[in-house]
C-alpha cells in the first residue's frame, strides 16, 4: 500500500532540482553584495535555510517519537530515525558553513558563542541518538530508549532558537529583535529576504524529498531482514 509520503517523495524529485537551480540563481545573482561583508555574506542563504531543517527534521523526530511511544508503530520509529540522520546532515552543514562565514569575520573558526554551543550540544545530542540505536540489538527497546532521547533531544533546539536573543551574542539576528547586549547585527535588502525565503523553501522540500527516500529504504531493509528471519526459520524446522 502506497503512503502519502512516498507520493509526496516522488513529486518532489521533479520539483525540488528546479528550485534549486532558482535558488543558486538568488543566492550567487539576484540578490545584491552585502557592504560590510562583502560576498562572504552569501553562505547566510545556504547556512541559515540548513539551520532550518535541522530544527525542522529534529521536530518532525520528537513527533514520530511520541507517535511511536503511543502506537508501537514501527513505521513511526522509522521516520523519526530517517530525520534524524536527515537533521544530522544538515546541522553539519550549518556548522560548517557558519565556520566558513566566521573566519572573514570575526577572524575565527570557531567562538564558544551561545548560538554556536548550543548548535554543536544539538548535533552531539542526535550523533548520541544514533550511537545508542547501533548499541541496542533488541527492536522494542531500541525503538523506546530512541523515542525518549529523540524527545528530550527536541528540548535544545528552541534553546538553540533563542540563545543569540537571551544571552550576549555576537551571532546576527535575522528574525526578530535581539538582547539588548548583542553585538551581531545584520540588515537584509528586499532581494535579499526573497534570495533567503526562496533558499528556506527549496531546503525544506529537499527535506521531505529525503525523508521520503530514507523512510522508503528502511521499510524495504525491514522487508529483507524479516524475509531472511523467515528463510531462516524454515530451514531450521
Amino acid at each position: 500500500m502506497e503512503h502519502r509520503l512516498d507520493r509526496i517523495g516522488r513529486i518532489l524529485f521533479w520539483v525540488v532540482p528546479p528550485l534549486m537551480v532558482a535558488a543558486l540563481f538568488a543566492a550567487f545573482i539576484y540578490a545584491p553584495t552585502e557592504i560590510v561583508m562583502g560576498n562572504v555574506q552569501r553562505i547566510f542563504y545556504f547556512h541559515v535555510p540548513s539551520a532550518w531543517v535541522s530544527f525542522l527534521a529534529f521536530l518532525v523526530t520528537c513527533v514520530y517519537s511520541i507517535a511511536y511511544l503511543r502506537s508501537k508503530n514501527r513505521r513511526h520509529d522509522a521516520i523519526a530515525l530517517s530525520s534524524v540522520e536527515i537533521g544530522i546532515v544538515f546541522t553539519t552543514i550549518a556548522i560548517i558553513t557558519g565556520s566558513l562565514w566566521a573566519r572573514p569575520v570575526w577572524n575565527t573558526w570557531w567562538t564558544w558563542d551561545p548560538r554556536l554551543s548550543t548548535m554543536l550540544i544539538l548535533w552531539l545530542i542526535y550523533v548520541a541518538y544514533l550511537m545508542l540505536r547501533g548499541a541496542i540489538e533488541d527492536e522494542e527497546q531500541r525503538a523506546r530508549f530512541s523515542a525518549v532521547l529523540g524527545i528530550i533531544g527536541f528540548l535544545d533546539v528552541p534553546i538553540v532558537f533563542m540563545a543569540i536573543r537571551w544571552w550576549r551574542t555576537i551571532h546576527p539576528v535575522l528574525i526578530g529583535s535581539a538582547s539588548a547586549d548583542a553585538k551581531g547585527q545584520f540588515n537584509m535588502e528586499p532581494q535579499m529576504v526573497v534570495a533567503l525565503l526562496l533558499g528556506i523553501t527549496t531546503f525544506t522540500l529537499l527535506y521531505w524529498m529525503l525523508l521520503a527516500r530514507r523512510v522508503s529504504l528502511e521499510e524495504t531493509t525491514d522487508r529483507v531482514a524479516q524475509i531472511k528471519k523467515t528463510l531462516a526459520d524454515r530451514e531450521a524446522d
